[in-house]
């Protein structure tokens, strides 16, 4: 099997389906999918940046809860302006990260590049 997405996206989409898995257990498959495709990859190179990126989508996720369960009423326009700056502030590093670790597994050819975006 080879791989369906550069490492930037492979690494990302695993460590939001770790993440969702550990918080519901609704989705196995959706990360046995990924798990398969880092496994061919060094990951013990990269272990320390996926742990950081973990954390990175943890806190993201925890940022954006109420807003996904529909209870953003219940918080002030400037604590949903505090909210969406952390994020951006977390996509910052995510990015930095992921394209770190393409760089350390040999793609750094692809990489993800925000250009006039909020996360730059």
């Amino acid at each position: 099997m080879s791989a369906f997405f550069p490492i930037t996206e492979i690494v990302d989409r695993y460590s939001i389906a770790k993440l969702k898995f550990n918080k519901t257990k609704n989705n196995f498959d959706e990360l046995q999918f990924y798990q398969t495709q880092m496994n061919l990859y060094d990951i013990l190179c990269i272990k320390d940046e996926l742990e950081q990126l973990y954390e990175i989508h943890s806190n993201i996720w925890e940022l954006e809860s109420q807003l996904k369960r529909g209870v953003e009423h219940q918080l002030s326009l400037d604590e949903i302006g505090r909210r969406a700056i952390k994020i951006r502030d977390w996509n910052n590093k995510r990015v930095f990260l992921k394209n770190s670790m393409a760089i350390k597994l040999g793609q750094g050819n692809i990489t993800e590049i925000k250009k006039d975006h909020l996360s730059e």
